[in-house]
């Protein structure tokens, strides 16, 4: 027996040095940012994980200015935004040592979306922006000259996005002008999935997100760049070839050119493997693949 007690100590330390041995050797990756990319990137973190289990990515939403701020501070090694960092993000980063490298990853169309009984089915970027805009004029639905259904007070309820949000700063450049600003009293929702979900049950209501939060119980519209002219309507064909009026492109920002895990990890990304989820999330791949 006193065998026995001396025995089982030391294949306990064996297998617990063993164990921290496994974990030191485990690479993270600090993954952060867009809301609109978040979920892909959860499923790209989950789904790299099952081909190297050496690597752990962690990743965190919070928008695209989040993600950005990270990048600005060294405390992440891949920043997402669903737009471009602005020339003054790049130079306080660079102030702080680092040298944001920029990514294209996918492209998205940024949808907009009514209330399922809305009878609109088009509408133009210059009637987005007279309900977007400060001082735009248009309030009501009638002054679009429709009638919607259980919108009693014809109020517009206009929903946007926080001001930390990529998708609040590129819709604001490709509808309002790049001097335009925001009307008062806009409904502004942390995330993609709270816009439709407030649009869903709210008659009067119009909103804009990433179209990869559409559900079957939400009506996007079709979008004309000019008031008469033919629309488009949002897909990932029309995103992938930029036809849509209000299509983008999706950035992973890392510091300075990657290498080693994270290098490793953004060229799977951007392999068909990759690229074929990015798909199937219902965003536009980087270039044309075959996906089981």
């Amino acid at each position: 027996m006193p065998r026995l007690k001396a025995v089982i100590p030391f294949a306990i330390t064996t297998l617990l040095l063993s164990s921290a041995a496994s974990v030191q050797a485990r690479t993270e990756i600090q993954n952060k940012g867009s809301d609109t990319l978040v979920n892909v990137a959860q499923t790209w973190a989950e789904e790299y994980g099952k081909i190297r289990p050496d690597v752990a990515v962690a990743v965190s939403g919070g928008g695209s200015g989040t993600g950005i701020a990270a990048m600005i501070n060294g405390t992440v090694d891949i920043a997402n935004a669903s737009r471009q960092m602005k020339d003054k993000e790049v130079a306080m980063a660079e102030e702080k040592g680092q040298q944001p490298v920029e990514h294209v990853v996918g492209y998205d169309a940024l949808a907009v979306f009514l209330h399922h009984d809305n009878p609109a089915d088009s509408l133009s970027i210059e009637q987005l922006e007279r309900i977007y805009a400060r001082g735009g004029g248009v309030e009501k639905w009638s002054d679009l000259g429709l009638e919607v259904p259980g919108c009693d007070s014809d109020e517009i309820v206009v929903v946007s996005r926080q001001n930390n949000s990529g998708t609040y700063a590129y819709f604001k450049k490709a509808v309002l002008g790049k001097k335009g600003k925001y009307r008062q009293g806009t409904l502004d929702m942390h995330g993609s999935k709270d816009v439709v979900d407030l649009v869903e049950k709210t008659p009067c209501a119009i909103g804009y997100s990433g179209l990869a939060y559409a559900t079957d119980h939400i009506k996007m519209a079709c979008i004309a760049g000019q008031t008469g002219g033919d629309c488009v309507s949002p897909s990932v064909a029309t995103a992938s070839n930029r036809t849509y009026p209000i299509a983008r492109p999706l950035f992973m920002y890392t510091n300075g050119e990657p290498t080693g895990a994270v290098k490793e990890y953004m060229d799977w990304i951007l392999s068909d493997v990759g690229q074929c989820i990015i798909l199937n999330k219902g965003y536009a791949p980087v270039r044309d693949v075959t996906c089981n």
